[in-house]
């Protein structure tokens, strides 16, 4: 059964993946790989941005 969601519009800058690991190429002693998460600086890692907002123009 489909999950309802919100209708809210997914960010531009990461398309709704906002954050990420990157691999650096180093390893642990483990042999585990060492990683950095980065978050998408736009949405503040969200995945969304806040809808525009309509602005009453006039007097």
């Amino acid at each position: 059964m489909p999950q309802h969601a919100p209708n809210r519009p997914v960010c531009r800058n990461c398309d709704g993946f906002p954050v990420v690991a990157i691999t650096t190429g180093d390893r642990h002693r483990d042999g585990s790989r060492v990683t950095v998460r980065a978050t998408c600086r736009t949405c503040n890692g969200t995945g969304h941005t806040a809808p525009a907002t309509l602005a009453k123009a006039g007097r």
